[in-house]
Formats: C-alpha cells, sequence, structure tokens
C-alpha cells in the first residue's frame, strides 16, 4: 500500500514537472509580448506596444493570413481524403490493401528536409514551380497520414452491423455513410481535422522549400525575422495564435468528447 502512494505520488510530481516544462516557456513569452522593453529588461514595464507594432508589419500579417489561407484548405483536402481512405480501408477487402496502408504513412517517418526537397525537384520537373498552391499539395501529403490515424482509430469501435441493418432497410451507400457511419465517427474526424491543421499551420520546412520569393508563411516568416534581428513582434503574434488555438479547442471540445460521445 505505501509503495503504492510513493508511485502515485512521483506520478503526480512527475506530471506537475511536464505541465512547467511545456507551459512555463509559453507563459514567459507571452508576458515578454507585454514588455515595454526590446531587450527583456526586468521588471516587465507592461505595455502593448508590440502589438500595436505588429498591426503595421505588413510582412508578419501577410505571412499569418496566407499560413490560414494554406492551414484551411489543407485540412478540408486532407481531413476528406484521409477519412475516405479510412472508410476504404476499413470496409473492404482488396488486393494490395495492406501495401497501400504501408505506403499510406512514410510521410510521418521521413524526415520532412528530404519530403521537402523531393517535391522540390518534381514540381520543377513537372513545371509546377513554387508558391501557395505547391504548399497546400505538399501539406496534404504531410497531414493525410495523421487523419488516417486518428479516424481509423475511430472506425474501430464501429460496428458494421449498423450500416448491414440501415442498407436491410432500404438505404443506399450514399445514405448509409451520411446518417450512420459519419456521425458516429464525427468525434475522430473533427479531432483529425484540428491535428491536420496544427501540422499545416506550424511546417516550417515544406513550406520553406516550396514557398515563392515574397510569398511565405507564418513559421518562414518568423525564421526569416529572427536571422535578421529579434523582434518582441514575433511574441505578440506568437501569443495570439496560442489564443486563438486554445480557445478553438475549448470550443471543439465543448461539443465533442474526443474518447467517444457527442
Amino acid at each position: 500500500m505505501q509503495d503504492n502512494k510513493r508511485l502515485a505520488k512521483l506520478g503526480h510530481v512527475y506530471l506537475a514537472l511536464m505541465l512547467v516544462f511545456l507551459y512555463v516557456p509559453i507563459i514567459i513569452m507571452a508576458a515578454m509580448s507585454f514588455n515595454d522593453s526590446n531587450l527583456y529588461r526586468l521588471p516587465i514595464e507592461w505595455s502593448t506596444r508590440w502589438y500595436a507594432a505588429l498591426a503595421h508589419n505588413d510582412k508578419l500579417i501577410d505571412a499569418s493570413i496566407n499560413s490560414l489561407w494554406v492551414a484551411a484548405i489543407t485540412t478540408v483536402l486532407a481531413t476528406a481524403l484521409g477519412t475516405a481512405a479510412s472508410l476504404a480501408f476499413f470496409r473492404y477487402e482488396f488486393r494490395g490493401k495492406r501495401l497501400l496502408q504501408l505506403l499510406a504513412f512514410p510521410p510521418i517517418t521521413i524526415p520532412w528536409l528530404i519530403i521537402g526537397t523531393a517535391m522540390l525537384t518534381l514540381f520543377f520537373w513537372i513545371g509546377m514551380g513554387r508558391g501557395l498552391h505547391a504548399m497546400v499539395l505538399g501539406h496534404v501529403a504531410l497531414a493525410m497520414p495523421y487523419v488516417i490515424i486518428v479516424v481509423s482509430a475511430r472506425l474501430k469501435s464501429f460496428d458494421l452491423a449498423l450500416e448491414e441493418a440501415a442498407r436491410s432497410l432500404g438505404a443506399s451507400s450514399w445514405q448509409v455513410t451520411m446518417r450512420v457511419t459519419l456521425p458516429w465517427i464525427a468525434p475522430g474526424v473533427m479531432a483529425a481535422a484540428l491535428f491536420a491543421f496544427a501540422v499545416s499551420f506550424d511546417q516550417f520546412v515544406i513550406s520553406y522549400f516550396l514557398s515563392a520569393p515574397g510569398v511565405s508563411t507564418l513559421p518562414v516568416e518568423i525564421y526569416t525575422s529572427i536571422r535578421k534581428g529579434f523582434t518582441p513582434e514575433i511574441n505578440a503574434i506568437s501569443t495570439i495564435v496560442i489564443g486563438i488555438s486554445m480557445v478553438l479547442l475549448l470550443g471543439v471540445s465543448r461539443f465533442y468528447r474526443f474518447g467517444g460521445e457527442r
């Protein structure tokens, strides 16, 4: 009994240390975005100076808009394609199924530097070049495996007898998918969409390789700004992104229990 209590205390301490490790840097960054000093001088002199400067930083604003557009399009495409692939793998047995399942996941394991180089070579070879359209295709390729994994995990708890019952009552395949299957896997699809959005919005390597001159995403622009000289405006935009992300996550979790019930 004593050993169990000690293990439980060690677990609580470990969890607390992990939370500190994860969130203290974010809290410090957010606090520094309100510091009037551009050299992080302490104590903090509270000011919204850097948020006002951010409002006039066209490069960061344009890059943020590009990131949102690319992430939104990537989310829609990757979620739709990944969900369709998951349903096909779940419902049907066909020749080459195992091979296709294996080929769907290498983008997770292959270093993104190699994938970025390969995509850049391919897109120039076929005459597509670089730009937002190339970034969307690259992000979709990276996000789809995550969608397939999450949606497939949700489908593991789905009873095929429900689809069979719907078909026996005269429902078409489309009606079965839209009225029986998708409502059941909706929490998994939503979680997969959040994964796809996060993967795309946060993607630096692929965006760096495929961005055209003068057109970049927020991670690429932040990297470029840091090379030229760090400015607390980056803290400001990062704090805004984190705040929006937390609100979005809390809003989605308000309607979906990702463990199962809605």
